[in-house]
């Protein structure tokens, strides 16, 4: 009975140890995988890793596209308005100053009161287009060298261009009309355009030429019409 009884216990206890052998045995393989799942947990990690890196590249990728697109915006802006700018000033400096080879100028006394003026008119000549500048400078008689004086309010507000075959004109005070004037006859005077000291000679009009006092005499600007106001001096 007594024996029964040890060998009973016996067992038990066999039993008891084998359980916790086992139990050993388990605990010991949760740690491998523990251990394993590592490995797994930075390879799951490079995915992400690279998932960044590519939403890094995409956020870069757009903001590089944002920042070309608002640079291109602005350089097509800066380009419009210089190549507008800039075209403009090609067209202006492209356009010569009329020579004297390039014009005919003629004389014609004004219509009409008060009959002291002369109308000069020139004409472009040419198959292309030129540019009048300022005033023509006039020398009526030999004795008085100086240029006749300009007056300023008939200046146009922007330069003259004569397209082929165009005319342009400028009014001319000879004297005041006065008997007691010391005005002289003029058959023939003298015409140098701005931009060009060759000397133009112009014929007076009428048979009897024209009366002139030099301390009188005063040209307006070169302008596509006679305007009234800025011409009447």
């Amino acid at each position: 009975m007594n024996t029964a009884s040890h060998r009973s216990a016996l067992l038990a206890l066999a039993g008891t140890a084998l359980a916790l052998s086992l139990t050993a045995c388990q605990s010991g393989t949760g740690t491998q995988t523990s251990g394993a799942a590592s490995p797994e947990a930075t390879v799951a990690s490079a995915p992400v890793a690279a998932t960044s890196a590519a939403d890094k590249t995409a956020a870069d990728g757009t903001g590089t596209s944002g920042t070309t697109g608002t640079t291109g915006g602005a350089a097509g802006t800066t380009g419009t308005t210089g190549t507008t700018g800039t075209a403009g000033a090609k067209a202006s400096a492209s356009t010569p100053v009329c020579a004297a080879g390039d014009v005919r100028i003629t004389a014609a006394l004004q219509d009409g009161p008060p009959y002291t003026h002369l109308v000069l008119t020139v004409k472009n000549t040419t198959r292309h287009s030129c540019r009048l500048t300022g005033f023509p400078r006039i020398q009526f008689l030999e004795s008085h060298k100086q240029d006749v004086p300009a007056v300023a309010k008939s200046k146009p507000a922007t330069p003259v261009v004569l397209a082929a075959g165009a005319p342009a004109y400028a009014l001319v005070k000879l004297s005041d009309g006065g008997v007691d004037e010391d005005n002289e006859p003029v058959s023939a005077f003298q015409v140098v355009l701005e931009g060009d000291s060759t000397v133009i000679t112009v014929s007076a009009p009428g048979t009897d030429g024209i009366a002139v006092d030099p301390a009188k005499a005063l040209t307006g600007y070169w302008t596509y019409e006679l305007r009234n106001g800025a011409d009447d001096f």
